[in-house]
């Protein structure tokens, strides 16, 4: 389940920084590309991020996390490059 979640939080970060460039290069630029590709990008940041939190709480249970990092994992979810950060911190040894 692990690498599952770390497949996942890859998607997800990739997905939130996809959201944020969808916002500020292309809706100045381009109306109708915005209009686009904001429903498929956000769909799938919000399932990905929904998916990112299920799994962290299985993954809590399951390696029995302390809930100061199983915080600093569902907090990275919402800041930009965090869920990189944690793959890189806590993920890459377990």
């Amino acid at each position: 389940m692990l690498r599952i979640f770390k497949i996942v939080a890859l998607l997800e970060g990739v997905s939130y920084l996809a959201l944020f460039a969808n916002m500020l290069l292309i809706k100045p630029n381009n109306i109708d590309l915005y209009k686009t590709l904001l429903f498929p990008v956000g769909m799938a940041h919000g399932l990905l991020f929904i998916g990112y939190i299920i799994l962290a709480i299985m993954l809590k249970i399951e390696l029995n996390w302390d809930w100061k990092k199983f915080g600093i994992i569902l907090i990275a979810s919402v800041l930009p490059f965090g869920t990189f950060y944690i793959e890189q911190k806590y993920l890459k040894n377990a």
